[in-house]
């Protein structure tokens, strides 16, 4: 019986009690008994919830008496009725999709809210009647945006009710994920485990170590295109079906990088290089663009530009179609946090190769900023990569004489159980050595001019004192330097001779700048080398301190545009190289092509022998020398200001940036952060550091939880170590970086 037809027979009781007229007339006319009528109102008020209070109202009564019938008849016609129906049962509609792209199938299901999850999936399989495995599917909350994976939990604990529209889809769906080279390849991945757990599906997958390290982000929109891609039928991008290449969705396509294999004959490890390399496309190297495809995907991005590119990062706490993901969806697989913990060439052929084209392409588009004779240096090594990825007969990937692990391991267990060399730990002691010369200081302050002015320089543990000559070193410093903490950053020009260095010094509001300038590359590699390893909090008596000076001297080789002594200039006539391939193409623009293939074989002597993976590891090296690598960037707004801020997050710091010039304002370490929390409610973001500094701010091109998530997944890996194995504590990862919302 309809709302309306209810309230009509009431309003005809009414209209009878006041004319006097008899309830069983009115029936008549109606046709209905008088014993009919109030069994149909009692029925109708009973599926309807809100007229359950029909059986106790004053109006019940009124019916009773004017048609004649007993109290007590409605209130048993009302536990019959009820009785018949079923109080908490109603009707629930459920879209079962199906895998292979069939049309999805809709029911309808009466169920009770004590009714747990696996029951209904049960009733929904056996009504469905289809054989086929429905092992995969589970239910999606559309409404909610929420999976049913709780099997045991009921209906009623979910607060599923008669609007909820369920679906009954598969879990595991094809997505198209644009790698760090630019490849496009489709995969069957999870959408209904977290972020987190997927990326880590998909690296085990592809064969790259360190999950951790990447995540997922959504493609920046591009406004210009949308019309373009409207008018193109035919697929953009050359798509690699995983899954064909893997035997199906689940298998690896390689087994031989993920980790050390053994043999099943001898128990040896199988992890040598020459054994696997070249066996995973992943692992190759993509050939460069020419300048037209490359100038198309050029675009100059300004700090907002990259703040709103920023903001497409997924939470690593939800799961894909929570976020909005549906299938067969475009996401580019990205390296996130810019720590990259114990690449070795010999299990990290994927991730080496990957690492280096996400830094190639950062370069070539100019989403990180270099001198034009770093990106002659980067041009070299391209260069160098490209010509021994297409020969034919490729340079050894590894210099290195093959050692069997297990006697190595062994070696070095044997070493340390006899303590080492007492030699030179007793060295390392007593013995720490000091630096001492004659250097240029300058310390930028508003509205001044000072050039270098040259001092007597002494660096002795951790600290740099500076005197007016070296007569007066003996004396009392002008000033100290304690580097614990600091940032060091080179300030480098081969060409035209410019060796400096700029320390960012921590201090109660932020980061004071000063930059040191050396006479020549050796006294720059030995001080910039003091200077880093200070700033972890280590000393020059380091057996690490030698190798990192070489470390510069090798890369201040690299930009140096001379070849190397021996080596005669290359004739760039009988060379053939598209140079505007490998620069960017603002850079290409700059110079003329004959100009330009010169510059860059000149560059290229100098690390002409370098072997593949040695030259891709120097590339990623570079890059991460780079000031501005690793930076994110973020519109915020500061509690307390007035306008819109740039926030940049890095791996070990956080950058106040006016937006409007450009120049970093303010600088925090998350060395000196004590904690951090966030205000869910007006999504407010509060950090607090030593000495009595407490920031706050708001996200304004992004959810507050991506900030989040970056400071909590640096903090959280930092916390790795080489002791540990490969196995993460993913519930401390959601701790630190989940919303509590």
């Amino acid at each position: 019986m309809s709302l309306h037809l209810f309230v009509h027979q009431i309003s005809i009781v009414k209209k009878c009690r006041e004319i006097g007229a008899v309830c069983g007339e009115c029936c008549f006319f109606h046709g209905l008994s008088c014993t009919r009528f109030v069994s149909l109102l009692v029925t109708h008020s009973t599926a309807v919830p809100s007229l359950l209070l029909l059986h106790s109202s004053p109006l019940s009564y009124l019916i009773c008496k004017l048609c004649s019938v007993s109290p007590l008849y409605f209130q048993n016609r009302a536990m019959i009725t009820a009785a018949e129906i079923g109080e908490t049962s109603w009707e629930l509609s459920v879209q079962v999709d199906q895998k292979d792209g069939d049309e999805s199938m809709k029911f309808k299901m009466r169920v009770k809210g004590d009714l747990h999850i696996g029951g209904l999936m049960l009733k929904l399989v056996e009504k469905i009647r289809a054989p086929q495995d429905w092992s995969d599917h589970a239910l999606w909350w559309e409404q909610r945006k929420c999976w049913l994976l709780k099997t045991h939990w009921t209906l009623d604990k979910y607060g599923i009710q008669a609007d909820a529209f369920l679906r009954y889809t598969p879990q595991h769906k094809p997505l198209l994920l644009q790698l760090p080279n630019m490849k496009t390849i489709k995969m069957t991945v999870s959408f209904s485990t977290v972020v987190f757990k997927t990326v880590s599906e998909i690296c085990r997958l592809l064969n790259i170590r360190r999950s951790e390290e990447l995540s997922l982000l959504k493609p920046p929109d591009d406004p210009s295109k949308k019309k373009k891609k409207k008018d193109k039928n035919s697929p953009q991008d050359d798509i690699w079906d995983i899954d064909l290449l893997s035997g199906g969705p689940g298998g690896p396509m390689y087994s031989k990088t993920m980790t050390a294999t053994y043999d099943p004959e001898n128990g040896m490890p199988v992890s040598a290089t020459s054994l696997w390399f070249g066996e995973n496309p992943l692992a190759e190297s993509q050939p460069n663009l020419p300048p037209a495809e490359l100038a198309k995907l050029y675009q100059p991005l300004s700090l907002v530009d990259k703040a709103v590119n920023n903001a497409g990062w997924l939470d690593s706490s939800r799961s894909l179609m929570e976020q909005d993901i549906q299938d067969e969806d475009k996401l580019l697989l990205r390296f996130k946090y810019n720590v990259f913990f114990d690449l070795n060439p010999k299990y990290d052929a994927v991730r080496i190769t990957q690492l280096y084209e996400q830094a190639r392409w950062s370069i070539l588009l100019e989403e990180i900023d270099c001198t034009e004779e770093e990106m002659l240096m980067f041009a070299s090594l391209q260069y160098h990569i490209c010509k021994l990825t297409m020969s034919s007969e490729p340079m050894d990937n590894s210099n290195e004489p093959e050692i069997d692990e297990v006697e190595a391991a062994l070696s070095s267990l044997e070493v340390t159980l006899e303590g080492g060399l007492p030699d030179r730990i007793l060295e390392d002691i007593t013995d720490i050595p000091e630096l001492a010369d004659s250097l240029r200081l300058f310390r930028p302050k508003r509205l001044t001019l000072r050039p270098y002015k040259e001092y007597w320089f002494v660096f002795k543990d951790t600290t740099i004192s500076y005197f007016k000559n070296k007569e007066a070193a003996g004396g009392e410093p002008i000033e100290q330097f304690h580097l614990r903490g600091c940032e060091v950053v080179p300030d480098v020009n081969v060409t035209d001779k410019k060796f400096g260095i700029k320390l960012l010094l921590p201090v109660a509001d932020g980061m004071n700048e000063v930059y040191i300038r050396c006479d020549n590359e050796t006294q720059y590699a030995k001080w910039k080398a003091a200077c880093i390893l200070a700033s972890k909090g280590k000393t020059m008596a380091y057996s690490s301190y030698k190798s990192e000076v070489k470390n510069i001297q090798s890369f201040l080789q690299m930009k140096s545009l001379a070849p190397p002594p021996g080596q005669a200039t290359p004739d760039i006539d009988t060379m053939e190289m598209n140079a505007e391939c490998f620069v960017s193409p603002r850079y290409a623009k700059k110079h003329k092509t004959k100009q330009l293939t010169a510059r860059i074989l000149e560059a290229h002597q100098n690390i002409a022998r370098l072997s593949l993976m040695d030259a891709k590891m120097r590339f990623i090296q570079a890059w991460q020398s780079l000031p501005e690598f690793g930076i994110n960037y973020y519109i915020v707004r500061f509690k307390g200001g007035k306008k819109d801020e740039i926030l940049g997050i890095s791996y070990n710091r956080l950058i106040r940036i006016d937006m409007s010039s450009g120049l970093p304002v303010t600088t925090w370490r998350f060395a000196n952060m004590k904690q951090w929390n966030v205000n869910w409610e007006i999504r407010q973001v509060t950090i607090e550091f030593d000495q009595n500094v407490t920031i706050a701010f708001c996200c304004l091109s992004c959810d507050c939880k991506v900030v989040h998530e970056f400071i909590g997944g640096y903090i959280f890996l930092s916390t790795r170590a080489k002791d540990q194995n490969e196995t993460l504590d993913e519930e401390l990862f959601h701790k630190l970086t989940g919303g509590q919302e």
